[in-house]
């Protein structure tokens, strides 16, 4: 069964991620989300990433993580892409927060252009530090671009989970709407960005994110050694 649903509704592409469980990112998931990606760029203008009702995206697939350091490093460093690529997109992506974004679902948040998140007693954040691990360099500097600067210690090294409106405050979303909202809001903010010039927005996201891109596609390999060893 797909876990990551495509559907081309006018020239917005909706992909919505449903595991039917915490919407891991699981090996299936990554792949699955590449895909929906790729075909999007041939076919779409923008790109509505949403969840099942209450979860959009937790962190890696904790059974792939521990089961070997083979299979975490791939998982890593796949997951590393993925979300490199989505950071660099040249369509506009539009996430639809439906519930809690913990870890690697916090940088999903983290990459997308404009983040609407669903009101609601849901966490989103950064909890490495609170669950003994390091703040991998990728999403240091993730948080280092979109987060306030006033929060940015409070979120990685003090490893604070917000509510939707605190985290817009914060800086992992930019608008809380009622969940039932959600949807439409999405997708007509994800029509208004498709509309503005492709060749213009594409040029002006690489001046503005590709810095952080090479720094940390130059830094992962090292990263991940580092943190699967306790380094």
């Amino acid at each position: 069964m797909p876990v990551a649903h495509y559907e081309l509704q006018g020239n917005v592409a909706h992909v919505l991620m449903d595991d039917g469980k915490a919407n891991a990112l699981s090996d299936a998931m990554v792949g699955e989300l590449r895909e929906a990606l790729t075909r999007a760029e041939k076919e779409a203008s923008a790109v509505v990433l949403s969840g099942r009702p209450d979860r959009f995206c937790a962190g890696f697939d904790l059974k792939v993580m521990m089961s070997s350091p083979e299979a975490a490093q791939k998982l890593l460093r796949s997951g590393a892409d993925l979300l490199m690529r989505m950071y660099g997109s040249p369509l506009p992506i539009v996430a639809a927060c439906t519930g809690h974004a913990l870890a690697a679902g916090a940088l999903v948040l983290l990459t997308a252009d404009l983040r609407l998140g669903a009101a609601g007693a849901f966490r989103i954040g950064l909890n490495e530090v609170a669950i003994g691990m390091p703040v991998p360099i990728l999403a240091m500097e993730l948080a280092r671009d979109r987060l306030a600067t006033t929060e940015l210690a409070r979120a990685t090294l003090r490893a604070h989970v917000y509510g939707p409106e605190e985290a817009a405050r914060a800086g992992y979303l930019d608008e809380v709407v009622a969940p039932a909202d959600l949807a439409a809001r999405a997708k007509e903010e994800a029509a208004k960005l498709g509309s503005l010039s492709p060749m213009a927005y594409r040029a002006t996201k690489k001046r503005l994110r590709q810095k952080t891109i090479d720094h940390i596609v130059a830094t992962l390999e090292g990263d991940v050694a580092a943190l699967l060893t306790g380094g």
